[in-house]
């Protein structure tokens, strides 16, 4: 049976018999399942800020007020990210990262697809 592609994009292709991502590459007869993982930021750090800069804010206002801006940045600011999960017989591997949730969606419906049609 002839290989067939499914996706291909930058540095990743899927096809019916394999899986390139980063260099890496995955026998699509091994995957037994895929999945999105969603890697959520660490938001500890611009919580503490933003509350030191609350605290300031009584002895400097206008520093206190940076302060605060700059915690509310970086809570608002961190994305995300998205991660393809596959299932093989010896665990689950993280085999893409990206901040695109979009872009994971496609290559999760990639392999998919490649399942269906593997060689």
């Amino acid at each position: 049976m002839e290989e067939r592609t499914f996706f291909e994009q930058g540095d990743v292709k899927v096809t019916n018999a394999r899986f390139i991502s980063k260099g890496q590459t995955y026998a699509m007869r091994n995957v037994t399942s895929v999945k999105p993982f969603e890697q959520k930021p660490p938001r500890a750090l611009g919580v503490i800020v933003a509350l030191i800069g609350l605290g300031i804010m009584f002895a400097s206002p206008f520093f206190g007020l940076l302060v605060l801006a700059a915690g509310l940045a970086v809570l608002f600011l961190m994305k995300p990210i998205y991660h393809v999960l596959l299932a093989t017989s010896s665990g689950e591997t993280r085999a893409l990262k990206t901040k695109d949730r979009n872009y994971v969606n496609q290559v999760i419906q990639a392999i998919n697809d490649a399942m269906v049609h593997r060689a």
